[in-house]
């Protein structure tokens, strides 16, 4: 691949990547309740799958979805309630204490939500649709594409974990704490409805 395609890769992903999707509001919350240590479990169950996801996607199981399109409407529809659910799960446990043994979010939560992350399924088929070119060896681009999107990934989302840890550190009070709490379960809640909104009434 030459240098023009990893900036062309490059443009086109990190945007995607990087923005205040589902997934990295998680991260920021979780940083700010678990630090970047305890989030690593979560980062790695949302990765696990993102690379599943890549891999099947990019040898065939992206076309299947394109032939039962109701598939992908049921895992959306499930997807926005599941990431409702995790907004409130975080408000719960913000207003009650917590032992430090105690995880908001785990890897299970990371494996669920990223299944369930409707714009995870669409920045897959988006890359592929894309990157993929006819004239170089299929398999290899595939694994490339993969291999690229997985680093862009996971230190995307260190970045949003490192972030919500680091505004936790400058806020001591209490009540600020929990105005941050409340900021980013409100954000994640918006997301939620606004996916429900864009299936019920499609632009």
């Amino acid at each position: 691949m030459s240098i023009q395609y990893f900036f062309l890769f490059f443009g086109l992903m990190f945007p995607l990547v990087f923005s205040p999707g589902p997934a990295n509001i998680v991260f920021a919350m979780s940083g700010i309740r678990q630090g970047v240590r305890g989030s690593i479990p979560l980062i790695i169950g949302v990765d696990l799958v993102f690379i599943i996801y890549s891999l099947l996607i990019g040898f065939g199981f992206g076309e299947i979805l394109k032939i039962f399109p109701e598939l992908i409407f049921l895992f959306q529809i499930i997807g926005s309630l599941y990431i409702a659910y995790l907004s409130y799960k975080f408000i719960k446990t913000s207003n009650i204490e917590t032992t430090s043994n105690e995880k908001t979010f785990t890897f299970k939560d990371g494996v669920v939500l990223q299944v369930l992350n409707p714009k995870g399924w669409t920045m897959l088929f988006l890359m592929f649709s894309i990157l993929l070119d006819g004239s170089f060896d299929h398999t290899a681009q595939i694994i490339a594409l993969v291999i690229m999107l997985a680093i862009l990934n996971i230190s995307t989302h260190f970045i949003w974990v490192a972030a919500g840890s680091h505004i936790s550190r400058w806020t001591n009070d209490k009540k600020i704490d929990r105005l941050l709490n409340y900021f980013f379960s409100g954000s994640l809640l918006l997301v939620a409805i606004w996916l429900l909104l864009q299936l019920t009434f499609p632009m």
